[in-house]
């Protein structure tokens, strides 16, 4: 069972795949709200859930998702065929760095993926290419919210990983960004994704108790688990920041 595998099944109740809760992603969709008729974008769309949820409430929009894992992308398919959506978003098994469109985007999305790109501003920059005069970036990133201790660091994290808050935000200004609104996730939504991430994982393994990869999701379960709880819970936090550039009208 590969890193994606196991990141698939940790995800299977919390599909957002991010600490955050339904009626947070509502609230940022809401206040995202590109103009009718706009084209959405997700670089590391996962399961495709953001852009369903956001279609699903505004009929005139178009979407396309793109995600360098193929089981993810085919799963986003399946998904937007059952919910009706198939019509109107379009999934791309690619690198996201990679992605090219004729389109202009409305609203670019990039929550929790920029790895994918090398960091917050590579991220920004990449997103920044694909959008149309006016459109806005709906981006979710880590910071630190105190500074990380040898327990955070052994279970893998590098200090210099992340900034704290404030510098996050002043490093996207200083790129050109305005800040339009912003949302930190909760010590509440933080949990409520761990104990699913965590759960999730453990309840499939013990649902399989013959299947070769058994012990190896139970070992992972618990190692996530023991790195969150003794680590990087209430160290760790999270923001989903919704961005404008300032040279765009």
């Amino acid at each position: 069972m590969d890193r994606r595998q196991i990141s698939s099944i940790a995800h299977t109740d919390h599909p957002v795949a991010a600490p955050l809760s339904d009626g947070s992603v509502r609230t940022l969709l809401d206040r995202a709200r590109p103009g009718t008729g706009a084209r959405l974008l997700d670089l590391g769309c996962g399961s495709g859930t953001w852009l369903m949820r956001a279609l699903a409430a505004r009929p005139d929009l178009r979407a396309d998702g793109v995600d360098s894992d193929a089981q993810a992308v085919a799963a986003a398919r399946r998904a937007a065929e059952e919910a009706g959506l198939a019509d109107r978003i379009a999934f791309h098994a690619q690198d996201a760095a990679q992605f090219s469109s004729p389109h202009r985007y409305g609203l670019v999305l990039s929550i929790g993926a920029t790895h994918a790109f090398g960091g917050l501003l590579p991220t920004l920059k990449a997103a920044d290419s694909q959008l149309a005069p006016g459109g806005s970036v709906l981006l979710g990133e880590c910071f630190w919210e105190r500074e990380p201790g040898r327990e955070i660091l052994d279970a893998g994290f590098a200090a210099d990983d992340y900034d704290d808050l404030a510098a996050t935000v002043d490093h996207v200004s200083a790129a050109g960004w305005v800040p339009l609104h912003g949302h930190v996730s909760t010590l509440q939504e933080w949990d409520d994704y761990e104990w699913s991430w965590t759960g999730s994982l453990s309840r499939w393994a013990l649902d399989h108790p013959e299947h070769p990869d058994h012990a190896q999701a139970l070992e992972a379960a618990a190692a996530h688990r023991a790195a969150w709880l003794h680590g990087y819970r209430g160290t760790l936090g999270f923001v989903t920041l919704l961005l404008r550039r300032a040279n765009r009208t």
